[in-house]
């Protein structure tokens, strides 16, 4: 049975269209900022490695910045990891980047002062430390690594700084209990497959697709990192107050974990700027970020967890006055 709907006047037609209108504008209004240029210019965003989380992320942001502010170059560069990151903003070789809290508090300890010019744009996503060793390694502890070849993460990475941490609460030095490679996920998995290291440290989101590529084809396991290493890494280190003991989910690597979870550490990581950088064009950039997260996050799984509600908690970073201006813009 079909039903007539009386026809409707044309005052009333346009009436109902010019209701429509001011309800898409304001939906509009809510999701940019309606008859506002987007900022223009360039900025230099310091990633990763090619093979870690920092660079894909980075990658498929500056694709999403492109659609949002078309007028801006945004430029790419590589790098050792999170402290060299922290180095760059600080130092004004780049303008954003990515870094996990415990280098902004280790570059805040090592050059006092340094962190009133850094400011927070986001916390993104958890880092996971994971210990790697071939899978009839006889490694079964941190401990354990004594006498063997380690690879212990690049110069100025966030791997490295974690990496000598873990080892030193677990009583080995670095320097003589065992022989430090730098070596980084670029690079450790392959020397891992070819027997010339015995282990490599790696810290990162996940799942990592260095790891995800070793995982095809050769057989590997993860050395559990327990809660009491953890408390001594606090007890050893003022700074070392961002680590927390959890679990690596088992569904990080199905393959490597077999639906078992691994003890281990985890790190906030967070975009970040300096106080210089103009308010307008991070407030944008921030709102990007959460805006992209769904879409970025069916490539690189760890941007799922990119959360409005935990984004500004960019400790021990203040966030930077942008990215104050873009939550409180959204807040209930």
């Amino acid at each position: 049975m079909s039903t007539v709907f009386p026809p409707v006047g044309r005052r009333r037609a346009l009436q109902g269209a010019a209701a429509g209108a001011v309800v898409l504008g304001l939906l509009l209004w809510w999701l940019l900022p309606l008859g506002e240029d987007p900022p223009s210019g360039s900025i230099t965003f310091s990633t990763g490695t090619t093979s870690g989380v920092y660079y894909e992320y980075g990658s498929r942001l500056r694709t999403e910045l492109a659609e949002d502010m078309p007028g801006l170059d945004v430029n790419l560069t590589t790098s050792n990891g999170s402290q060299e990151n922290v180095a760059r903003v600080a130092e004004g070789r780049a303008d954003f980047t990515i870094a996990a809290a415990d280098a902004v508090a280790a570059y805040e300890a090592q050059y006092p002062g340094s962190a009133a010019r850094l400011r927070g744009v986001a916390r993104l996503y958890d880092d996971y430390v994971q210990l790697v060793v071939p899978r009839d390694s006889d490694v079964r502890s941190v401990a354990d690594l004594k006498g063997r070849t380690v690879a212990t993460g690049l110069p100025r990475s966030g791997v490295r700084l974690i990496a000598n941490r873990v080892l030193k609460a677990a009583g080995l030095d670095p320097a003589k209990d065992l022989s430090a490679v730098s070596e980084g996920i670029d690079t450790g998995p392959e020397q891992l497959k070819q027997g010339t290291i015995d282990a490599f440290f790696w810290s990162g989101g996940v799942p990592t697709a260095g790891l995800e590529k070793l995982a095809d084809g050769f057989s590997f396991r993860f050395v559990p990192i327990d809660a009491a290493l953890v408390a001594k890494m606090h007890e050893q280190d003022d700074t070392a107050g961002y680590y927390r003991a959890t679990n690596m989910p088992e569904s990080a690597y199905p393959t490597v974990q077999n639906g078992a979870t691994v003890a281990t550490i985890a790190v906030s990581n967070l975009l970040m700027t300096r106080t210089d950088t103009d308010a307008r064009l991070t407030e944008w950039l921030t709102r990007t970020v959460i805006k992209s997260r769904d879409g970025i996050g069916a490539h690189v799984h760890s941007a799922q967890l990119v959360d409005l509600r935990t984004a500004i908690y960019t400790d021990p970073l203040p966030l930077h006055e942008g990215a104050r201006r873009y939550y409180r813009s959204v807040k209930p």
